[in-house]
This record gives structure tokens, C-alpha cells and sequence, in this order.
């Protein structure tokens, strides 16, 4: 698989991503060894996680994969601190305390010293100079190698960027994660021109639309989808609506032409997009990530590529700069 530099650091990692937001739920350990035996063995190195998944069993699945079955030096581990559930309810902690307590957390269950990528997962009511000033001490440190933010919108990204470009010394926001796929292009209005011009990476999330770009749910709900899963059914409802199911439609349709399946369409366009660096993928089994796997030398023609953009909003200003 390809290699790519998230923005302009020294960091390189896979064009696609590994996503674990359902380890531990949908996707038990097996499952899971799997998986991640599959993405490594089609040069795939990136893997994101984070303490707020299924509370932090994501981690300690990988972390126990990290231990048995992968060379820890060969991948690139991104987790994120700020966010989790606590007695039901959602918090966001941005603190210094709460930020380097979920570090220290996410290395005993990675069974790690370090991570590659460590991301605030969240915008917090904490002082951003708080926050920023414990990235900077994991970095020092050792405990991260690189620092970015996750569900940042733009003008919270661009002041993140520049305070640490400010003083000489603080540690640089590498990359960016936020949702972006043919029915979430909101960031292109103004996330991925900061990204950009801040010299920053772009790590997609749900790049498949929640999984609804499948076209999995043209008929319904079928049984064993994130739709039916009591722990994802509210991810996917939102993209449940008429206006998705067009969009369902011309992506089938250009993969009947491609010889493609919607799912391969969908993420070619996401990953060829002006600023992306590596979506990540949430596939629930081998058998689901390994079409996506196949990609390396496909491209969509600019044709199809105009057409699903004039379908989804319009055209993508950033391509009249690449």
C-alpha cells in the first residue's frame, strides 16, 4: 500500500486507515486479530483508536494484538484523550489532569511507552492553553510522538494550529480527524481550507457515509448491519433520509459502470480528495475491508468524480488548487 506524510511533518503513514470504533462491541478479539492481520498484510500501517471506544476495549484488544501477532515499530497508533462515557452519559475533559490521565490509560491497556499520534478527541470548555500544554509534556516526555485534534470545526482548528506555531518550542498539530464522505462534505467550507493552509494532515472518519454508501440500506434495515446494532443505531439514523438515498443512487450507479462496488466508490473519492492524507475504515470483518484493500492503482476518472461531486453539493474548490 501506498505511504503518505501527514501534512508536513516527518510522519508517513498507510493512505488507508484502520478504524476500531466497534471493538469490543460488534467486534470481539478473533475478529479483530483478523482484521488487523489483513490490513498488515496489504502494507497498511495506521490504526486508530481511543479510550471512548467501548470503553477502552478497543485498546486492549490491540494492545494484546501489539503483543502477539505485529511488530509494534512497523505500525502507527493513533489514540485520542478528552472524551468518554461515565455513568451513562457522554463527558468531554480537556483538562490537563483528565488529558494525561487518559494517556497514561491508553498506554498500560496498548501495552506501549508511546504512541504515534496522540489526538484531542474533543473541543472542551478547558482553557485550549491547558490542553495544548499537555500534548506539548506527552511529546517531551516520550509518551507521543505527534500530536493533532479530532472533531474540531474549522476556526477551533486554526487557533489549536497557531498557538503551537506561536512560540518556538510547542509541540506542531499534524493532522486533523474529522467526518467526511460524499453525504458529509461540510468540511470543505472551512476545516479543510485551515487543514491545508496550516500545513496539517486529514484523517476521514466514516468515509463509506456511516456505512449507508454500501447501499445496504436501499430496502431497509437488513439484520446484522450498524443500523440494526443497538450500540451504532443512532450513528447510521441520520443518513437514513430521502436526500441519502439519491446520493445511494448515483454512487451505484457510476460503480455499475466502473465495474466497482458503491462501497469502493465511495472511498476512492474521499481518498483522492484534495488534503486527505488516509481515511480510516470502520470494516466489521475481513471480508468487508478487503475490497477497499484492492484499490492501490484504482482512480476514479474525473468524469464520475465531477458527476458524484455536482450530486453531493457542488464542486470541491479544493481541486482547482491541486
Amino acid at each position: 500500500m501506498q505511504q503518505r506524510r501527514v501534512g508536513h511533518s516527518g510522519l508517513s503513514v498507510s493512505r488507508l486507515g484502520l478504524g476500531t470504533m466497534t471493538w469490543g462491541n460488534d467486534v470481539d478479539a478473533m475478529q479483530a486479530r483478523s482484521l488487523l492481520r489483513t490490513f498488515v498484510e496489504a502494507g497498511g500501517t495506521l490504526v486508530d483508536t481511543a479510550p471512548a471506544y467501548a470503553g477502552g476495549r478497543a485498546e486492549a484488544i490491540l494492545g494484546k494484538l501489539l503483543q502477539t501477532d505485529m511488530t509494534r515499530d512497523e505500525m502507527v497508533i493513533a489514540t485520542k484523550a478528552g472524551f468518554g462515557i461515565r455513568r451513562g452519559e457522554r463527558v468531554i475533559d480537556t483538562s490537563r489532569g483528565a488529558m494525561l490521565d487518559d494517556l497514561h490509560d491508553s498506554l498500560r491497556r496498548l501495552h506501549t511507552d508511546h504512541v504515534d499520534l496522540w489526538q484531542v478527541h474533543a473541543w472542551g470548555e478547558a482553557p485550549l492553553e491547558e490542553t495544548l500544554a499537555a500534548m506539548d509534556h506527552a511529546v517531551a516526555s516520550g509518551m507521543a510522538r505527534y500530536v493533532g485534534v479530532s472533531n474540531f470545526i474549522g476556526w477551533q482548528t486554526a487557533r489549536a494550529a497557531t498557538w503551537q506555531q506561536a512560540v518556538p518550542g510547542r509541540t506542531p498539530m499534524v493532522s486533523a480527524q474529522v467526518e467526511y464522505s460524499l453525504l458529509a462534505r461540510r468540511a470543505e467550507i472551512e476545516i479543510i481550507p485551515a487543514i491545508r493552509a496550516l500545513g496539517m494532515g486529514l484523517l476521514p472518519w466514516s468515509p463509506i457515509g456511516r456505512g449507508v454508501l454500501t447501499g445496504q440500506y436501499r430496502s431497509g434495515t437488513p439484520r446484522g448491519s450498524r443500523g440494526a446494532s443497538d450500540q451504532f443505531a443512532w450513528f447510521v439514523e441520520p443518513y437514513l433520509a430521502p436526500r441519502s438515498a439519491s446520493v445511494v443512487d448515483a454512487v451505484m450507479r457510476a460503480a455499475d459502470g466502473l465495474g466497482l462496488t458503491a462501497a469502493q466508490v465511495a472511498l476512492l473519492w474521499v481518498r483522492d480528495a484534495p488534503g486527505v492524507t488516509a481515511p480510516l475504515l470502520g470494516a466489521r470483518t475481513p471480508a468487508q475491508l478487503a475490497p477497499y484493500l484492492s484499490l492501490d492503482d484504482q482512480t476514479l476518472p474525473e468524469l464520475i468524480v465531477s458527476a458524484l461531486d455536482d450530486v453531493t453539493g457542488g464542486p470541491n474548490q479544493g481541486r482547482a488548487r491541486d
